[in-house]
């Protein structure tokens, strides 16, 4: 039962999943990692985005994750990443995150083909028909499609989508948006621009380094949005060498490296992805330590 009744507001952590040393999912160590990061003050995960390697999962592995985040911390807590090459495949994600409970799902425009205006909303016509929230996730560096304002307004216009994850990093696409389309939810994509969009009037963050330090990112996150600086600013100031990180092709490496350092199980990572290298390692571990000796946590 949804109790939460935006259930894609406040601080939903795009959860880093847990390998094995064979590479096999450890669904007991997500579950785990998932009621920590409630406990911790999130307010919910965002299971099978790019920071879960939802891309090198079997359809079985993909559906599970869903299932084990829900039954960890509860449907209104989960909105699953449902991105897929086509229509008709990310649909039935929508379907089965329905099924599982969750009470909003995040989706990309087709990921892998160049779709023009049309064929965008075409797509989200189509899974916007699963009859559960979208919260649309505009990333025109990987997928090559732009959600731009106007095609959002569009987007919102018609029903399909409540909100969007903004990745372009332009704070200023925020103020177009709230402008072209008033009752679109702002969630914030990138870490590395958060207390530029809080105060642009975001109302979620789609957030990458909780999975490593949750309640100082929370505090953040809380401050930022209440427009309070005098707390948000030194914090930002502590934690951006570690939060520009999510936006670097090494994400999913960098913040896992960063929980085994803060005392979390990070772990490997699937192929394609590789191990940092050394010196990527070593700035990763350095900007860690350094914010855990400060007492971020």
């Amino acid at each position: 039962m949804t109790t939460r009744e935006k259930p894609w507001r406040g601080v939903m952590v795009a959860t880093a999943l847990p390998l094995r040393d064979d590479l096999a999912v450890d669904h007991d160590a997500y579950a785990e990692h998932c009621r920590w990061l409630v406990a911790e003050g999130c307010d919910g995960v965002v299971p099978n985005g790019s920071l879960g390697e939802y891309q090198t999962l079997t359809p079985e592995e993909r559906a599970k994750v869903v299932e084990t985040a829900v039954a960890a911390v509860g449907g209104d807590r989960v909105m699953p990443g449902i991105a897929a090459y086509g229509a008709l495949e990310a649909r039935r994600w929508a379907e089965q995150a329905r099924d599982a409970g969750c009470g909003a799902v995040m989706l990309l425009p087709p990921n892998a083909y160049r779709a023009d205006e049309r064929a965008v909303l075409a797509h989200y016509r189509e899974v916007a028909a699963a009859g559960v929230p979208v919260v649309a996730y505009n990333n025109p560096i990987d997928t090559k499609a732009d959600l731009t304002p106007r095609l959002l307004a569009a987007l919102h216009a018609e029903g399909l989508i409540v909100g969007v994850k903004e990745f372009t990093g332009d704070v200023r696409r925020a103020y177009e948006i709230a402008e072209l389309a008033p009752g679109l939810d702002v969630l914030i994509g990138s870490d590395d621009v958060l207390l530029e969009v809080a105060l642009a009037g975001a109302v979620g963050w789609v957030a990458g380094y909780p999975n490593a330090l949750p309640a100082a990112t929370v505090a953040l996150y809380r401050a930022a949005v209440a427009g309070d600086l005098e707390t948000a600013l030194p914090l930002y100031r502590s934690l951006h060498a570690l939060l520009r990180w999510d936006s670097k092709t090494e994400f999913v490496q960098a913040i896992k490296l960063s929980m085994d350092v803060a005392g979390r199980y990070g772990g490997p990572c699937r192929p394609p992805r590789q191990p940092l290298t050394a010196e990527q390692e070593a700035a990763v571990r350095a900007a860690t330590e350094k914010a855990l000796a400060e007492g971020l946590r």
